[in-house]
């Protein structure tokens, strides 16, 4: 449901889907989500802003930051700005 865009972090999500204070759960499910899933993971982020996924592509790129920065998402020091991109439910 995160629109493009825009990101949540992995506690928004926990809380969402009822289970506040398991952020972690969330990441190890999106951790282990079928390569073919459309789900878009790469829009989830910690609560500081920053990329927790070390996915790296054979051009040796950051998967999740690249997919970011195609929706316009940029991260500036290593950061999203949650002020700015932030999705509220």
């Amino acid at each position: 449901m995160i629109p493009y865009g825009k990101v949540a972090t992995y506690g928004q999500i926990a809380k969402l889907a009822g289970l506040p204070k398991h952020a972690r759960l969330v990441g190890y499910v999106l951790k282990h989500l079928d390569k073919s899933s459309e789900i878009p993971w790469y829009r989830v982020i910690n609560s500081q802003g920053k990329i927790s996924v070390t996915r790296i592509n054979q051009q040796g790129e950051n998967v999740q930051q690249s997919l970011l920065e195609q929706e316009g998402i940029y991260l500036p020091n290593g950061k999203v700005s949650l002020k700015e991109f932030s999705w509220m439910p």
